[in-house]
């Protein structure tokens, strides 16, 4: 994969736009021309939409501009990797083959420029979540994607944004955000302990690094708030803000 490679996470793409989200896109658009010029490698670390099921057939047409844009990022022969969050895990062969390079349904690992990288979309790594990861089995069984595939997608999308708008409290106290990055902490040093360099997580909408031992966990944010992406030059993993200046 070619240098520099980005990373972002949780643009929560809508499927009815509303507040910021045309600022949202244009926004993004801007940082994937950025990508292109880069000639480097993107990788989204979880839920780039809001909600995603896909249909043997049928897609939301509302995301049709960014669609056709990430179809232009891979046109111009960016590689990008797309590791999968708790809103957009129910892909079909129109993400996996057809718009992105390589598709992980769970954590994954790689090299570059000699430093070790564990990516993870985050969902369910809290010590008390242990009623999501029993939630995530259970939405993630073959035998109830089939199920809700089922669905005419009129009925599976109404009833997906009325579940989404019921998860959308984004920001938390900084005693709460301390808790978390603590409890990714123990995560982390065991991932260092086994020879990593960075981790890199989305899913918990704050921008953070924390340094440890020439080591680093990277929380990525947002682009509902922070518009943050992480960078790694082939010297140092950073973590900055997207500006259209």
């Amino acid at each position: 994969m070619d240098l520099p490679l980005f990373f972002i996470s949780d643009i929560h793409l809508m499927l009815h736009p509303q507040g910021g989200e045309n600022t949202k896109q244009e926004k993004l658009f801007h940082f994937l021309d950025h990508v292109i010029k880069s000639n480097g490698t993107l990788f989204i670390v979880g839920d780039l939409f809001d909600f995603w099921f896909e249909y043997q057939h049928v897609m939301p047409k509302v995301y049709f501009p960014f669609l056709a844009k990430l179809h232009q990022v891979r046109q111009a022969g960016i590689e990008v990797h797309f590791l999968l969050g708790n809103h957009d895990y129910w892909v079909m062969d129109f993400i996996t083959d057809t718009l992105m390079t390589k598709t992980y349904y769970n954590d994954t690992t790689f090299e570059s420029n000699g430093r070790k990288f564990y990516l993870t979309h985050g969902d369910g790594l809290l010590s008390w979540d242990s009623a999501y990861r029993i939630l995530k089995k259970i939405i993630r069984n073959r035998w109830f994607i089939k199920c809700f595939r089922g669905l005419h997608p009129n009925i599976g999308y109404r009833f997906a944004n009325w579940i989404s708008k019921k998860g959308q409290h984004y920001v938390h106290t900084d005693e709460y955000n301390n808790r978390i990055v603590e409890d990714l902490m123990v995560f982390a040093q065991h991932k260092f302990n086994n020879g990593y360099n960075y981790v890199i997580t989305g899913h918990y909408h704050q921008t953070r690094t924390v340094d440890r031992d020439n080591n680093k966990l990277i929380i990525l944010g947002d682009w509902i708030n922070y518009y943050s992406y992480a960078i790694f030059d082939g010297n140092d993993l950073v973590l900055k803000t997207w500006s259209d200046k």
